[in-house]
């Protein structure tokens, strides 16, 4: 009651300070009755005694003394905000209480608890400010008037005060009615002190990004940064060392298996190196314009080795290498030329309407299923050199990822080239110290010469092992420039064109899962439907220089970038562009090449399980956009992927000749040859039985019609939320980054379904 006597003798003493003023304001009877009132220093007091932890982020804004309010309504007069009981006309409204999510690290705009009467603003109740009361006073804390005090001052610090009214309502004049306002807590983690945000709040708006909980932390070189030339060179370099593995241990696994000889592998690998600069350079300027690495993809590499391990090929011994190559190259431009078409004309924005993150999620898992028999199988060859390797790159990637060399997390960037480093020198001492000596044995070992019966034992432990048995720095020319069908004319047949037209599908899903995965993490709005349909055109005619210069497989946006951009904290086009030129300047130096030739194929095998194994984990991450708990999602996720291994190995069953002549790891391969489906047709029955085998081909189909006709909201099923015209319409300076450059652009403006 003393409290309460109190509160009207300074209330009396105010509206006399007011009139005194000369102002003219009506007097206000309290529309909230007094009973409802609490004073927030009671509850703090009781929250002290209690132990009440809150976990909440607003507070409410309360005085402590008589001369803070009169400063404070003096400071909102001015502002034109002017407390109700004072009676002063409003010239602004409330806004409504902006809160700080704690997951997500960003501002979350709260609407209105109850619809407002008039222009005085938005209160609350007293029956629900009783209700919420203990979610702010203990982050308070009792005697902390210091933090109270300066609340203006915060706003004004954190650029917040264009969104909310400096408004502090007296507890005391409202009689119970409460006007929330939002302070952000000082970030703990050492994010920016003064805004009070943490690390990985982007600056980009209040809706930070368009990655919901899924946005990408601040970039170190976002889209449009240009640090300097020194610094883009660095970040370019640093990209491609990230995705070493996947550029260029693919030809270490298909030319030995197509009979080709160092020379040829080391010229692949040239070839493939010059390939996945000049397409990245194209896809960044004509393409999505995304900051995405173009080159060899893991999709065209199970199809190729069905190609290659068919009866056809396996009695060849005379230029087997250049045949087959050959076949493979005609197969690619043909799928190529059908994924061109798909995307120029635009008939990809349609087929985007069946394809979700539950189609996608097991169609990349398994392109990385796809190798399993391969994988350990051919790095157990020589597990002296193979289990340190996954050892080693394990380390760097999990256990030394947070360490952090001159602010660079150098183990976790650069895991693959670093441990590849490693292990080659440890296998080169190996090799020096006579570990792989054996009496009588030469460790050159090609396969045409006859083994003696006592170095049988030790030839495969030489092959694999040794660091001294490829041939390539010797017989690689200095200065070797790649050039069109350098392995002669393409061979066209119907069984691989096919393959390969199915190929390009699969290939394109999962480059729109990476389209789409890659904008959240760089926070851009999503590319609509047209430049999706324009950046799958350009990735077909980027496989057609594939196919024409001979690499062996088509070039596709590698899935890897997304880990990449995640990991590098770097998304920079320009970056992107000289790190390709470097790449094709690597490509003309034939040693460059011959030294990545040498790479024992033991070591390879290791590298490959750890990229094979990020894959499937990079397919299945896409879930996330699902609802993953949803009883639909787990039947269609499962049923895929287990078809998608256990029906190929059905189609694999029917050849048990490949036993005896294929090596084991290539046995799942061979099943074009002699599968259970007989048509009349030997080209279809090939390319049936061919595509049956591919675990990628199986999970996608049978995701892509289960997704379809198993009814299902757009929220369960992860819906992709293409951006529309209209927002281009709307807003084109936020497309700016996917428009084409210059009189590109103007040229093509007629193609509308490019989204140009």
């Amino acid at each position: 009651m003393e409290k309460k006597s109190r509160m009207r003798e300074e209330k009396q003493v105010k509206r006399q300070e007011g009139n005194e003023a000369g102002s003219e304001s009506p007097n206000i009877d309290p529309f909230v009755p007094r009973k409802d009132f609490y004073d927030p220093r009671e509850l703090r007091s009781w929250a002290k005694k209690t132990g009440f932890v809150s976990t909440a982020f607003s507070v409410e804004a309360t005085t402590s003394s008589k001369s803070n309010e009169i400063q404070k309504k003096q400071r909102n007069s001015e502002d034109g905000v002017v407390d109700l009981e004072e009676g002063v006309r409003k010239t602004e409204s409330l806004s409504p209480t902006i809160e700080i999510d704690p997951v997500l690290g960003r501002t979350k705009r709260r609407e209105f608890e109850i619809e407002p009467n008039s222009r005085a603003g938005s209160v609350r109740s007293g029956n629900e400010r009783e209700r919420n009361r203990g979610k702010f006073e203990p982050l308070l804390g009792v005697g902390n008037e210091e933090r109270k005090d300066s609340l203006d001052d915060t706003w004004e610090d954190s650029g917040l005060n264009g969104n909310i009214a400096r408004t502090e309502p007296k507890n005391e004049n409202l009689n119970g009615a409460q006007v929330d306002v939002a302070v952000p807590e000082p970030n703990k983690d050492g994010g920016d002190a003064q805004r009070g945000m943490p690390d990985d709040y982007y600056p980009g708006g209040d809706d930070g990004g368009y990655g919901g909980q899924n946005a990408s932390p601040r970039m170190i070189c976002g889209m449009r940064e240009k640090p300097g030339y020194v610094l883009l060179t660095w970040y370019g370099l640093q990209h491609y060392l990230s995705l070493a593995g996947s550029l260029i241990f693919i030809p270490l696994v298909m030319v030995p298996t197509m009979g080709g000889t160092d020379k040829d592998t080391a010229t692949v690998i040239s070839t493939m190196l010059l390939v996945s600069g000049v397409t990245t350079i194209l896809h960044s300027l004509f393409g999505t314009r995304l900051p995405l690495v173009q080159g060899g993809s893991f999709v065209y590499l199970a199809p190729a080795l069905v190609i290659m391990n068919s009866q056809d090929f396996r009695n060849l011994t005379e230029h087997k290498f250049k045949h087959i190559m050959r076949e493979l190259q005609g197969a690619i431009i043909v799928g190529s030329l059908f994924q061109c078409i798909l995307g120029f004309t635009g008939l990809m924005s349609l087929i985007l309407r069946l394809i979700n993150p539950v189609v996608v999620a097991p169609t990349v898992a398994a392109v990385g299923l796809a190798f399993f028999a391969y994988g350990f199988p051919q790095a157990g060859s020589c597990v002296e050199i193979s289990l340190p390797q996954i050892v080693l790159i394990l380390i760097f990637t999990l256990y030394l990822r947070g360490v952090s060399v001159f602010g660079h997390k150098v183990f976790r960037i650069y895991a693959v080239p670093m441990s590849v480093v490693i292990i080659w020198t440890y296998a080169f001492f190996l090799t020096a110290g006579g570990a792989y000596n054996f009496k009588g044995c030469s460790p050159d070992i090609p396969s045409s010469n006859i083994i003696l019966s006592a170095c049988v034992r030790h030839a495969s432990t030489m092959k694999h092992c040794r660091t001294d048995v490829s041939d390539a720095m010797r017989t690689s020319a200095w200065l070797r420039i790649p050039y069109p069908f350098q392995w002669g004319i393409p061979i066209f047949r119907l069984r691989t064109s096919i393959i390969m037209i199915i190929v390009s599908l699969v290939a394109s899903v999962d480059s729109i899962g990476t389209y789409h995965s890659s904008s959240m993490r760089i926070n851009l709005k999503p590319p609509t439907p047209g430049i999706v349909s324009r950046g799958i055109g350009m990735e077909g005619f980027c496989s057609i220089l594939a196919g024409i210069w001979g690499s062996g497989t088509g070039s596709t946006t590698l899935t890897e970038n997304v880990q990449t951009i995640e990991v590098t904290k770097v998304a920079n086009r320009r970056a992107l562009i000289i790190g390709a030129v470097f790449l094709i300047l690597f490509s003309l130096v034939g040693k460059v090449g011959a030294i990545l030739a040498s790479i024992p194929q033991a070591l390879a095998a290791a590298v490959l399980c750890y990229i094979w194994a990020l894959i499937v984990t990079l397919g299945l991450s896409i879930l996330q956009y699902t609802q993953t708990a949803s009883s639909r999602n787990i039947t269609i996720i499962g049923v895929s992927i287990f078809l998608g291994l256990s029906v190929p190995a059905y189609f694999q069953q029917y050849d048990p000749k490949s036993s005896l002549i294929l090596p084991s790891y290539l046995v799942p391969y061979g099943a074009a040859s002699a599968g259970p489906v007989h048509t009349g047709s030997k080209q279809l029955d090939f390319a049936v039985n061919g595509l049956m085998s591919l675990n990628m081909v199986v999970a996608f189909l049978v995701a892509i019609i289960l997704d379809n006709t198993v009814p299902g909201s757009r929220q369960e099923r992860g819906v992709y939320m293409w951006s529309t015209p209209e927002d281009v319409t709307t807003d084109p300076s936020a497309y700016t980054d996917y428009t084409l450059p210059g009189k590109v652009g103007k040229f093509f403006r007629w193609a509308k379904c490019l989204g140009v």
